[in-house]
């Protein structure tokens, strides 16, 4: 059976997630008060990037299924559960998660609401913050109506969100209300058909710090491979085995071994502040993911002075040729992005930018006006004297290297996600090619 579903926030969480619950066969509405987000999707437009996700917007607006509004009041009336995806940026002057918005919007709902109604939080919050939602609901409930709360932190991949969703290794729901239990069972039920997707059902709290030790975890594992890939350079290993032997180990596994510019994006530096300021709130003390926010800080830094190495010292006067802007590939996204520290250092150290990304960030102007923005990889690399590879974008394994070395002032790769190996650039025409960690 059908649940009726309310998605406040249209960002990367709550529009995918909408969508995709839609997709499982509930009636969803998406509202956000940013009207020209709702305008956009209303013409059929998607205001994020992320593969896949028009052609799955468009199916489910077709089939009925899924809806947008600029109206919260309207939108949340006779829904059995409204989940809350929006922003927790980090709070200006400390490293706590700013949940202005989470708390907006649950009083707004608990005016709105009438009957049952579960209000589920998607954004990711610190330890606590849906005990607070429960009271602003509690003070704001209309008389006849029932609210309930539930945590279900979301673990999706930008650039593989929809895929993330729809095949989850887990689902973690914390609630402690049997209806609104009830209610979150069957909005899944479509993905634990066949029995092959772990539910959790754990304490609030608890559901609460699970997304925060995800994130913190994988961005110390992250921090481990780059301080890996340094020693290797150092003793003439290869960081790209030693990925592979330590993540045959199912004690370990392989995933989020590749070693790069830094970590940055929406979650790890913002989630892992958070954790930070919780456990400081808490006394107790975190000495491992202080460090690996440390290393990743130091890292970025690092990157710029391995440009200059490879341009022989001197950036004064070069021209270097940026590929990537965005944190990751296959995403808009430059919340956060390596970018944002690697480039205005570059520039701060005499050199002149021409940066490339394939999705064509909207933000990218306005974080970094000095730098210039093209339109092609070979119009980034024309008269270079480096070409800096700092996105992972596959598209660019595509790429003809001879076609952009020929165009560079001098033929110079430092590739800072090891998508290619020596043997590719110097059959690419490229005279000098770096990496890491090999």
């Amino acid at each position: 059976m059908s649940v009726k579903i309310t998605m406040v926030g249209t960002g990367y969480v709550g529009l995918v997630s909408g969508a995709c619950f839609a997709d499982l066969g509930h009636d969803v509405i998406c509202v956000d008060k940013d009207e020209r987000k709702i305008r956009m999707l209303l013409e059929g437009k998607m205001p994020i990037y992320e593969p896949g996700l028009d052609e799955l917007v468009h199916r489910n607006v077709d089939a009925g299924r899924l809806r947008f509004s600029t109206d919260v009041a309207a939108s949340v009336k006779d829904r059995e559960a409204v989940f809350i995806a929006v922003g927790t940026p980090t709070e200006n002057g400390s490293d706590r998660a700013d949940l202005k918005y989470v708390y907006a919007a649950a009083g707004e709902i608990a005016q709105a609401a009438n009957g049952f109604t579960v209000v589920v939080t998607k954004s990711t919050v610190p330890v606590g913050t849906n005990a607070q939602v429960f009271d602003i609901s509690q003070k704001n409930v209309a008389s006849g109506a029932r609210i309930a709360v539930a945590s279900n932190p979301e673990f999706l991949r930008e650039g593989a969100a929809i895929n993330d969703f729809l095949e989850p290794d887990r689902i973690v729901v914390g609630v402690e209300d049997d209806e609104a239990k009830a209610v979150m069972r069957r909005i899944y039920a479509p993905l634990l058909l066949h029995g092959n997707v772990p539910l959790l059902i754990t304490g609030i709290q608890t559901a609460e710090l699970i997304k925060y030790a995800a994130n913190a975890f994988l961005a110390v594992k992250i921090s481990f491979i780059d301080e890996m890939a340094n020693l290797c350079e150092a003793v003439g290993g290869n960081v790209e085995e030693v990925a592979r032997g330590i993540g045959l180990d199912k004690r370990i596994g392989p995933s989020f071994l590749n070693t790069g510019p830094g970590w940055g994006g929406s979650c790890f530096p913002k989630d892992t502040r958070a954790l930070l300021a919780t456990a400081n709130d808490a006394g107790v003390p975190s000495r491992i993911v202080t460090s690996a926010v440390d290393a990743n800080s130091a890292r970025k830094i690092a990157m710029v002075d391995r440009i200059a190495k490879a341009c022989g010292g001197e950036l004064r006067g070069k021209r270097i040729a940026v590929l990537g802007l965005t944190f990751k590939g296959q995403t808009d996204d430059m919340r956060e992005s390596t970018s944002l520290v690697v480039l205005p250092e570059l520039l701060r150290r005499g050199a002149r930018l021409t940066a490339y990304d394939p999705s064509n960030p909207h933000e990218a102007q306005h974080y970094l006006p000095e730098v210039q923005m093209v339109k092609t990889a070979e119009d980034a690399a024309e008269g270079a004297d480096a070409l800096v590879v700092l996105t992972d974008w596959m598209v660019f394994k595509t790429y003809d290297l001879k076609e952009l070395s020929s165009v560079m002032a001098s033929p110079n790769m430092i590739d800072l996600r090891n998508l290619f190996d020596e043997a590719e650039a110097t059959a690419g025409g490229f005279v000098k090619y770096s990496s890491l960690g090999r």
